[in-house]
């Protein structure tokens, strides 16, 4: 996105962290991030090794993503930018929602939640399972909190695996309008039209303000 009166220079010396360790995740981000507002600075987490990370205690995307986002902005004394995502299944009653990345435990891996959402969809009598992933983002400073924004991205539940790219529960979701999950999507197409993409396009121009006015 191009804005003829940010001033480059200023950008070019703007930084911002990501505030997740994770490897997947992070590169989403700073890949749409790289796209929408050139020549910024992104850091991550892992640049941050002593930095300990809150508990996720909010009963909502948007708490998660706000609380994540203040302490790590007001730890590190840097403006941070947060996500907090996961797959919705109305079906199941909103699951696995705001657990999505520890649903099958503390430490499943990706494989372990997506065979446990499998297994309880089995008992759901419906072969089009109405689904969506939610994504929350929210910008912080060491002052305080300074945007937050959702969005969602709809589809439905693949009862097999399907494709070998993305993460999480891309294997098994289908967007609308599509035909092939988002782990068989190219990760340029994903990068157009996933959840994240669709939040960061909210917050890109609070991102360039920020940028320009540092």
């Amino acid at each position: 996105m191009e804005n003829e009166n940010i001033d480059q220079k200023n950008i070019n010396n703007f930084q911002l962290v990501i505030a997740s360790k994770n490897i997947h995740k992070i590169r989403e981000i700073k890949t749409i991030l790289n796209e929408l507002v050139p020549n910024i600075d992104i850091l991550n987490l892992i640049d941050f090794p002593k930095y300990v990370p809150p508990q996720e205690t909010g009963s909502s995307f948007e708490e998660n993503a706000k609380a994540k986002a203040i302490h790590a902005a007001n730890t590190l004394n840097r403006w941070v930018i947060s996500d907090d995502s996961g797959l919705v299944v109305p079906a199941l009653n909103g699951e696995p929602g705001i657990f999505s990345a520890r649903y099958a435990g503390k430490n499943a891996t990706d494989s372990d939640n997506r065979k446990k959402l499998l297994s309880k969809l089995a008992a759901v009598n419906d072969k089009d399972i109405y689904a969506y992933f939610e994504c929350c983002m929210a910008i912080a400073s060491p002052e305080g909190l300074k945007k937050c924004v959702c969005s969602k991205c709809e589809g439905r539940i693949e009862t097999k695996e399907k494709g070998g790219e993305g993460f999480g529960y891309d294997p098994i979701f289908v967007k609308h309008d599509y035909n092939q999950t988002f782990a068989e999507l190219k990760e340029a197409v994903k990068n157009k039209i996933s959840h994240r993409r669709k939040t960061l396009d909210k917050i890109v121009l609070t991102i360039e303000s920020l940028a320009s006015a540092e």
